[in-house]
């Protein structure tokens, strides 16, 4: 079965992140949905959930903050905020598209196992609902180029509203760390490699026992050709599908030779 995004200017939006209810990145995707969709619906973390994956909270209760006309909060994470967002908020009529982002940083190779924002949109993929996870590549240290991201969203949001979407497959798009006019382009990627972890910061705290803190730094290849790293680092935008079965296809016909 495939779906379609009905067309968007009437469509339903549910809006979603993992960086928090106040983070620039949403307030700006919601300013441009506002002028693109039919009716726009957010309802995302209290507090930033950056790396909580695609995590549900199932031993506390989760509470729903009204936090203006159709801006909601939840004490939870962005798959608790997606899951109510549909199930509760908007039960009268299933939004049409979910939106998660716009994150503070991308989300490229090996990020998408960690990353909020991706499980936001995977989880709007799993209710069956096209879904898109949308992030701002940026350097720590350096303002973030939220303009880049807001002068193309409207070419890549319409752009995917004509797509058919698989029932197990999210979109996941990053923006370059270029001034919007200095975009090379939109490019349709595969998944690249990096993994975060290698650079693990330790110390001592107040009482003497050590800690560990992970650090930022990943190790990547931004020159694999036809990945997201690779695109974005020349400057384009980077659109990667991602599908929501990892089953791999041939170890399986390998494994049934034996089993």
């Amino acid at each position: 079965m495939f779906k379609r995004v009905p067309k968007l200017s009437k469509a339903r939006v549910l809006i979603s992140n993992d960086d928090g209810i106040n983070a620039p990145g949403l307030k700006m995707l919601e300013r441009t949905m506002r002028k693109l969709a039919g009716e726009v619906w957010v309802v995302a973390p209290e507090t930033e959930q950056s790396a909580a994956a695609h995590s549900l909270t199932l031993r506390q209760p989760l509470r729903i903050r009204k936090v203006s006309a159709r801006r909601f909060a939840i004490n939870g994470t962005p798959t608790d905020s997606v899951l109510l967002g549909v199930n509760e908020v908007m039960k009268d009529k299933r939004p049409d598209l979910v939106l998660s982002g716009v994150n503070r940083g991308g989300n490229l190779g090996e990020d998408v196992t960690y990353s909020g924002t991706v499980a936001a949109a995977l989880e709007g993929t799993l209710m069956g609902l096209p879904a898109v996870a949308l992030s701002q590549v940026t350097e720590d240290g350096h303002p973030t180029k939220w303009s880049t991201a807001e002068h193309w969203l409207p070419k890549i949001l319409k752009g995917l509203a004509r797509v058919d979407f698989q029932p197990t497959v999210l979109m996941n798009v990053n923006f370059p760390d270029v001034p919007a006019n200095k975009v090379s382009g939109i490019e349709v990627t595969r998944q690249g490699r990096r993994k975060i972890g290698g650079d693990l910061q330790h110390g001592t705290d107040p009482r003497g026992e050590p800690y560990f803190w992970v650090g930022p730094q990943r190790v990547e290849d931004r020159f694999l050709k036809g990945t997201d790293l690779e695109a974005v680092n020349r400057g384009a935008v980077a659109i990667t599908p991602l599908s929501v079965d990892m089953t791999h296809r041939a170890t399986l016909k390998k494994l049934k030779e034996f089993f």
